[in-house]
């Protein structure tokens, strides 16, 4: 198969065939196809739904109820660096809110959303396990400790 967006690539969609095509006669397959899908294009536009939903041959709303209903999968574009920054209760006491405020009024993104240019996208997480890091921040799978609204924008300046 093979399909058309501005959002993905032909070799994207190569990707995506063979995940379909390793799951397709699996039941029950669909996160997984979907979570490989996502590692691939890195959302879902509604292309790519329906794209999968054709090849998986089920009905593209189901898939999109799996895609918008866990928090695993996104429907709106991420950035080349994603920023989570914990707001769990260690990290909340120690100045996490004011770390995203300080990210937010930078960059002009709310938590959920991505910068224009899909630099960064911004969320708030529960916890990222690493409390004695208070306030932690993890870009990329790189863990920040002891982050504040005043050293936030240096260690972001080293991700472009």
């Amino acid at each position: 198969m093979s399909c058309c967006s501005e959002e993905i690539s032909q070799e994207m969609w190569s990707e995506v065939d063979s995940v379909i095509e390793r799951h397709r006669e699996t039941p029950g397959a669909l996160i997984t196809v979907l979570r490989e899908a996502q590692d691939v294009v890195g959302w879902f536009p509604q292309a790519l739904i329906e794209y999968i939903a054709k090849g998986m041959n089920i009905p593209a709303s189901d898939v999109f109820g799996v895609v918008s209903f866990y928090s695993l999968f996104s429907l709106t574009p991420k950035g080349r660096n994603s920023i989570k920054v914990c707001t769990g209760t260690a990290c909340y006491v120690k100045g996490a809110r004011e770390v995203i405020g300080r990210i937010s009024g930078e960059y002009g993104i709310a938590e959920g959303e991505t910068t224009e240019d899909r630099r960064f996208d911004l969320e708030g997480v529960r916890c990222v396990g690493a409390c004695g890091l208070a306030p932690a921040m993890v870009i990329n799978g790189d863990v920040h400790g002891d982050v504040t609204a005043d050293s936030v924008l240096k260690i972001l300046e080293k991700y472009s």
